[in-house]
């Protein structure tokens, strides 16, 4: 493996695009913004959405995902509302058995799909596998220790994908549960905003410990119930990006809910962003998969609802404080 494609140019996809680089690979990435080609090539920077970086002279970028065709992997980074069209636009430079890793984490808010799903029905002759971990863009492309979870189905694809892309800074772990390991970084994301919240609304550090808390038995419970394993979401994909997601500001989704706690509107939260905060889309998708489960999220369900309007932060708040006494465990 020497030649890696990455469908996406933001941040995660630059960053990756980074990594590639210092791993001794040569890295495309197709990106839909002219001015995102036109800068990494022209000057060795992704101003737009990963400012302040200096890129690889390895990593290039391309506006024709034909330019694609011949690589060895790709690393499929568009966001997960955008992915199905994104693996269409691509489908006709692939052959049969190229592996995608899905680096991407939400569920697809028409169908309820996990991203192994849509890849499924968009490239089913793809060799899938699983990006997930507590992961900053930014950290990574400046080479600073960061650890993630590489998942497929096909052990021996993850090894020699897992060997392709680590460095020294960049340590992937290996696993064979695809769905867990998307599924932490999918439900995560909802949570994130739900910690931004409490600390917007200044609950104080407590609170927002509770939640991470809560919220992973929230994470585990629908990870199982998809079919993964609970030993996979207790490890990098699943607790360990919940931790990061759910503690600083530098995330998307959490610097969301900070806005929200502080008493702005969605639309004023979501002014001005560039990157996209994969929690607010896939939040609902995330409650109504549940629901079809059968499993009980209510913190995911108090975020969908005052993303949607449906309850204000402070009702919100009332209302999972008021919930029934249980046991723990």
């Amino acid at each position: 493996m020497t030649a890696v494609g990455i469908l996406g140019g933001g941040a995660w996809g630059t960053a990756l695009a980074q990594v590639c680089a210092r791993a001794g690979l040569t890295p495309v990435i197709w990106a839909h913004e002219a001015e995102v080609v036109a800068a990494i090539n022209d000057t060795g920077a992704n101003p737009l959405f990963l400012p302040g970086v200096s890129l690889d002279p390895a990593v290039r970028a391309t506006a024709s995902p034909a330019d694609l065709a011949a690589c060895d992997f790709v690393l499929a980074v568009a966001p997960a509302q955008h992915l199905r069209a994104t693996l269409l636009a691509f489908a006709p430079h692939m052959h049969p058995g190229l592996p995608v890793v899905l680096c991407a984490k939400g569920v697809e808010a028409d169908s309820l799909k996990l991203m192994t799903q849509v890849l499924a029905d968009m490239l089913p002759d793809a060799a899938p596998a699983v990006l997930s971990g507590p992961s900053f863009a930014g950290e990574v492309a400046r080479g600073l220790p960061t650890a993630v979870t590489l998942a497929a189905d096909d052990l021996s694809l993850a090894h020699r994908l897992a060997g392709a892309i680590a460095t020294p800074a960049f340590r992937p772990y290996v696993s064979g549960d695809m769905i867990g390991a998307e599924a932490g970084g999918a439900i995560k994301n909802v949570l994130a905003i739900a910690c931004g919240i409490a600390e917007g609304a200044g609950l104080g550090r407590s609170a927002q410990a509770a939640l991470i808390t809560r919220g992973f038995a929230e994470l585990t419970r629908l990870a199982v119930a998809l079919g993964g394993d609970a030993e996979t979401v207790a490890g990098l994909c699943g607790l360990g990006d919940l931790v990061l997601t759910c503690s600083s500001p530098q995330s998307r989704n959490m610097s969301v809910g900070l806005a929200l706690g502080r008493g702005q509107s969605l639309d004023q939260a979501l002014a001005g962003k560039l990157s996209v905060a994969e929690g607010v889309d896939s939040a609902p998708a995330v409650t109504a998969l549940a629901r079809t489960l059968g499993v009980e999220t209510p913190i995911c369900d108090a975020v969908a609802d005052i993303l949607a309007g449906r309850t204000e932060v402070g009702a919100a708040i009332t209302a999972l404080l008021a919930r029934p006494l249980k046991a723990e465990t």
